[in-house]
């Protein structure tokens, strides 16, 4: 009866041991991808400063998030690319009917990209997408919040999505 106390705490902990090794398998990047070119976003709106916004954004993210290397297209293991195919801002969302309030309206704004990761050593498609949507508010008059955070949630969405297919 002692010897199966003794014996239970190791299996138990050869048991944990396991399944921590087993857990920690998967979810990660193919070994091969160490570096990435993120192109400039194809932008299908009237808003010019999308691109350049959200190539600085996922730029970011690919090398904090991901701990990939930014590097040039020609030398990077993974491009990304896409394109801005929707965007629409002022949408009212709430305003005072009283003159006498002074209360600011607040405003929605919708971001919709399309987005595609390619390993370029196998020419494999890692991640593809149409159609990531993501909305932003501000106050009246301040656009380029509600546009930050639209594109922070893209670009959420893009890492989230291409870490769950790897």
């Amino acid at each position: 009866m002692k010897r199966f106390g003794t014996v239970s705490p190791l299996v138990v902990v050869l048991l944990l041991t396991g399944c921590l090794y087993s857990l920690s398998g998967g979810g990660g990047l193919p070994k091969n991808v160490r570096t990435v070119a993120v192109i400039p976003f194809e932008n299908e709106t009237a808003n010019p400063e999308l691109t350049s916004e959200l190539h600085q954004e996922l730029r970011k993210a690919m090398s904090d998030r991901l701990g990939l290397r930014d590097a040039t297209e020609q030398k990077a293991t993974a491009i990304v690319r896409g394109k801005i195919v929707r965007y629409e801002a002022d949408v009212p969302i709430s305003f005072s009917a009283d003159p006498n309030r002074a209360t600011s309206a607040r405003r929605r704004l919708q971001m919709v990209v399309d987005v595609e990761i390619v390993d370029q050593t196998t020419g494999k498609v890692l991640y593809q997408r149409s159609g990531v949507s993501a909305e932003g508010e501000y106050a009246e008059r301040e656009e380029g919040t509600g546009r930050k955070q639209a594109i922070q949630r893209i670009v959420n969405d893009i890492v989230e999505g291409a870490q769950s297919q790897w």
